[in-house]
């Protein structure tokens, strides 16, 4: 399977005439090679951190569900781990991130306390919603995470309404607003996109496409699969990025923040990466090949190409890799500890945080 680079597409800022032209030019579906910059050593380092640390979450978080200790819905992240990371890589400190229910790796890129994190996913006190809100609904205004969301793009909308904020208090903030190929056929994402350009708001939507919706493959589901594309009849540029390598993915992100934050509007990224497990813990994922999702591992695997680049070209010791591997290890296992003895919420809870009183 084929992962696009980045490519431009959309009239942006051009006449009627070229966006049309563009929309239907079938030339622009040729995607030029991948060249991004190159990470120093250290950038390289704190990617590879970073995703390790997602990974080894989630691997951690599909065990104790496994055990009974998650209930409900649970979305691991495994695969993709490059999009968030770079994403943060490229952001300033203040923008502020939305996303939808497959949200654990957004949070711990966030900077988001992972013993927070599972104890909200283990429905305990110590949780980032208290254990009210699970694996799909936690928030943490201190990190400008405005929450993974459960129902399918409603965060396009909200995340529309924090770019709003944003250009009314003119604080110089972008925000950052991921979804999936599924939710991109969703109705408000449209009304989103025109309202955002119509006023010029500072929006990066970051599709995440992993090919698939649920079970369901996008070529079967969209009738325009090239998702960069989508907002070429509101004028909204778009690219196609290779989301299995974070510096393609940092390199697009630092283009379409200060592409928003200069007031230019809103910029749409296609990130096309892939998820090695089901849609949810649910499903068997019987829809596609085993020998499709090894390939992906095998050749594309976001974290293994960090790690051969921190072998072969900084010269970075095995040694070392393993001792960023144990400590990871320990943050996640720490994390599974704290979550599987703190204290369950008290019933009382329940009440709190429904309604917010409001002084004039």
């Amino acid at each position: 399977m084929a992962v696009a680079a980045r490519k431009t597409s959309g009239g942006g800022r051009t006449d009627r005439g070229a966006a049309a032209e563009t929309a239907v030019d079938p030339a622009v579906s040729e995607v030029p090679a991948n060249n991004p910059p190159p990470f120093t050593e250290a950038e390289d380092l704190s990617a590879y951190h970073e995703m390790l640390l997602i990974r080894r979450f989630e691997e951690k978080a599909g065990q104790l569900y496994g055990m009974g200790l998650i209930g409900g819905f649970c979305h691991l992240y495994i695969g993709q781990e490059a999009v968030v990371v770079g994403m943060q890589m490229a952001a300033n400190e203040g923008d502020e991130v939305i996303t939808g229910y497959r949200d654990h790796g957004h949070m711990l890129a966030c900077g988001m306390d992972p013993r927070g994190v599972m104890a909200e996913l283990t429905g305990r006190r110590g949780g980032y919603s208290k254990g009210k809100g699970g694996s799909m609904h936690m928030f943490s205004k201190e990190k400008a995470f405005y929450g993974g969301h459960g129902i399918v793009g409603a965060q396009v909308s909200l995340g529309t309404g924090l770019g709003l904020a944003n250009w009314y208090r003119e604080d110089g903030k972008v925000a950052l607003v991921y979804f999936g190929d599924g939710a991109a056929n969703q109705g408000q994402v449209y009304e989103s996109f025109n309202m955002a350009e119509l006023w010029k708001l500072p929006v990066v939507y970051i599709i995440e496409n992993n090919k698939y919706a649920m079970g369901t493959s996008v070529n079967r589901a969209s009738a325009q699969t090239d998702f960069s594309k989508r907002g070429v009849s509101f004028n909204i540029p778009g690219e196609q990025v290779d989301g299995m390598d974070v510096r393609a993915v940092r390199e697009a992100g630092q283009r379409a923040i200060d592409f928003a934050r200069s007031g230019k509007g809103p910029y749409i990224l296609e990130m096309q990466t892939y998820r090695y497990r089901g849609h949810s813990m649910s499903d068997p994922a019987k829809y596609r090949t085993k020998d499709e999702v090894a390939k992906m591992r095998e050749e594309r695997d976001p974290i293994e190409m960090v790690r051969k680049r921190l072998l072969e070209s900084h010269k970075v010791g095995e040694d070392e890799l393993k001792k960023i591997d144990a400590k990871v290890r320990e943050i996640v296992n720490d994390s599974a500890e704290f979550a599987s003895h703190d204290p369950e919420p008290d019933p009382a809870e329940l009440w709190t945080d429904i309604l917010v009183e409001v002084r004039a």
